[in-house]
């Protein structure tokens, strides 16, 4: 049995003396006065519990929100990053084909050069030495011509990777502004729904006998709506600790019962 519930000296109480907290010691009810009484609390028991697995459930909806909009931000910063990524490929690859075209130029302006070397050659070694370089700057420049088409090829591909990517970041983008708005519609209704939800609580734990009410709310601040139990047959429902015969007995009364497994205050499913 949980503090505050232990069985005590009897003390005689005045007429109008204030109510004891426990429904049991209630000495001037009568049986059936006693037994509504405690029926009412198990009524109120099983109706807190309902009430705080709603109030769990529209809690977890709320906290969803937020979690799909850092799903979508999360998607949007990573096609952003592939963007610039794909973006500075391309530009690397524009400069080194404008560093190839530049290197082109100036092998043709000094063939052209050579050129005219040929006719001003003081001899034949001299000649021939200015015909061999002029021959080899062209292989260079025809082997460099195919490197420079390759390459012209590859930025093409490489900008329409840069437009794809950034028509992705864009459907993302416009997708996070859609969560967004439905988050917040949808936050706005929970919210409402809670505040309402939570008003229903308070109304019904006010029903609660004060030293059974302390005991509920140091379980429920504990552990939530697994604080409060439901009991089919003759287990807890939150940890299915087989309950002793007396315990049922108080429960078919009424009485509070606290499961001797995990603590939880237990109620009649039916």
């Amino acid at each position: 049995m949980p503090p505050g519930f232990s069985v005590g000296p009897r003390f005689e109480y005045p007429e109008k003396r204030t109510w004891p907290g426990r429904i049991s010691d209630r000495w001037w009810m009568s049986d059936a006065e006693r037994v509504g009484a405690m029926s009412s609390v198990a009524e109120a028991l099983k109706e807190l519990h309902r009430l705080h697995v709603k109030i769990g459930g529209l809690k977890d909806q709320l906290a969803r929100g937020p979690r799909q909009i850092a799903v979508g931000e999360k998607r949007v910063a990573t096609l952003q990053e592939e963007l610039e990524r794909a973006r500075e490929s391309l530009k690397r690859a524009r400069i080194l084909a404008d560093e190839k075209q530049l290197q082109l130029k100036t092998r043709e302006d000094r063939i052209v050069d050579l050129q005219g070397k040929l006719n001003t050659a003081a001899s034949n070694r001299e000649y021939q030495t200015l015909k061999e370089q002029i021959e080899a700057d062209r292989q260079a420049n025809a082997v460099l011509t195919d490197e420079i088409l390759e390459l012209l090829e590859r930025i093409d591909r490489m900008a329409e990777d840069v437009e794809q990517a950034e028509q992705r970041v864009k459907e993302a983008e416009k997708q996070l502004g859609q969560t967004r708005d439905r988050v917040a519609e949808i936050s706005a209704e929970l919210k409402e729904q809670l505040e309402e939800t939570m008003r229903e609580l308070a109304g019904v734990e006010v029903r609660l006998p004060d030293e059974l009410r302390r005991e509920y709310e140091r379980v429920v601040r504990a552990r939530g709506s697994e604080g409060l139990a439901g009991v089919d047959s003759d287990s807890c429902g939150a940890c299915h600790q087989t309950l002793t015969s007396q315990m049922l007995n108080e429960l078919a009364l009424g009485k509070p019962v606290f499961c001797p497994g995990c603590g939880a205050i237990l109620f009649r499913c039916e």
